[in-house]
């Protein structure tokens, strides 16, 4: 029990200080690219580095498969080269118990990181693309899919709108909105306009409405009779095409508490939850994924140093571990596209790397 201790003890400073080294090294990167980014608006320090922070999360979220195996090997090179691993396997126990311990810690993290991080990581990005858009546009600008709907809200420095629709479609190269209403208001008031339109298509800088109908809602006019009608209508919009996309394709905004909701309600609106379920199932994995980069890098260095070509098996592990994580995302776009089951791209591969680095450290200990 002592032993098993002292691992998950060294195994979990090791992760600290290859967090803290990675993450400060990722936040001197992304603060160099924010100043980059924001370069022709006037922000100050703290902006920048309030946006940086904010995306300090995320970075840790995906980084933490990296992080998991790096920890693995500077572990087990350490107990190899101060000989504990030697007088661990004299006392009889073999190094696939001594991994216990590790194992553990990892899939302690791992449970951590769904439960806890994820949703920090939901709010943070959240957080950032509401900034970021303040600083670009003057507002911020919202997308959001309910059981209603689809929600837009665009800012502008002359004021904000408010885009509703029923649906929406189009391919890679337009975005096309169906049964579509806008609310405009003012900047220091209240609303201006209302808009419905049969459809409206995003082109350039304008969405683009067709069949429209607008009311103007000043004080002292009958929106009804001041309604004007038009075949084709453009609105100028400070959204973007790839912004809108992004926003649509992306489940990092939305915590795994409220995923399963998200799901339900998207599909009782008749919209594609594919990709939002795979990250749900992807997320429920990430533990055991976590535990297969522990194996994987205590596959390779699990051994003593006097035999050699440490170098190599440090080098073979990292590699393996970044083709592990490779295929796990190769998985998870081919269930996004529905070419295999949910459940198959979501757990397959962590399950996979299990029995793989399994079958390595069995062969391993009886050679």
């Amino acid at each position: 029990m002592k032993l098993d201790l002292y691992y998950a003890r060294r195994f979990a400073q090791w992760f600290l200080v290859i967090t803290g080294v990675l993450m400060t090294l990722v936040v001197l990167i992304d603060l160099s690219e924010q100043i980059r980014r924001f370069d022709a608006f006037d922000l100050s320090a703290g902006q920048i580095l309030g946006l940086t922070l904010l995306n300090a999360p995320a970075a840790m979220n995906e980084f933490l498969p990296l992080i998991m195996i790096l920890t693995t090997i500077v572990l087990f090179v350490g107990l190899a080269r101060s000989s504990e691993l030697v007088v661990t396997r004299a006392i009889g126990r073999s190094g696939i118990r001594a991994l216990a311990a590790p194992v553990l810690v990892a899939a302690l993290i791992g449970v951590l990181a769904v439960s806890t991080l994820n949703p920090i990581v939901a709010a943070t990005t959240n957080r950032y693309k509401s900034l970021s858009d303040s600083y670009r546009t003057g507002g911020p600008s919202v997308l959001s899919l309910t059981g209603e709907g689809l929600w837009l809200r665009q800012g502008s420095p002359s004021g904000q709108s408010v885009v509703h629709a029923a649906g929406y479609g189009g391919g890679r190269e337009e975005i096309i909105l169906y049964d579509v209403t806008i609310l405009t208001y003012g900047k220091d008031s209240g609303p201006r306009t209302r808009t419905q339109a049969r459809s409206a298509r995003l082109e350039g800088s304008d969405w683009v409405l067709q069949d429209a109908k607008v009311w103007p809602l000043s004080a002292w006019t009958n929106p009804e009779i001041s309604a004007g009608e038009h075949q084709e209508l453009r609105i100028p919009t400070t959204l973007t095409q790839d912004r809108i996309r992004d926003r649509l394709d992306a489940s990092d905004g939305i915590s795994i508490y409220d995923l399963p909701q998200t799901i339900r309600e998207l599909a009782e609106a008749g919209f594609a939850t594919k990709k939002h379920e795979v990250w749900y199932q992807v997320e429920l994995a990430r533990p055991f994924f976590l535990i297969a980069m522990v194996l994987v890098g205590a596959a390779f260095t699990m051994r003593h140093t006097r035999f050699g070509g440490t170098g190599m098996a440090v080098l073979t592990a990292v590699l393996l571990g970044f083709g592990l994580y490779f295929i796990r995302n190769f998985a998870q776009i081919l269930g996004e596209n529905g070419e295999i089951p949910v459940a198959l791209a979501a757990w397959a591969p962590p399950v996979a790397s299990i029995l793989l680095t399994l079958g390595l450290l069995l062969h391993a200990e009886d050679g």
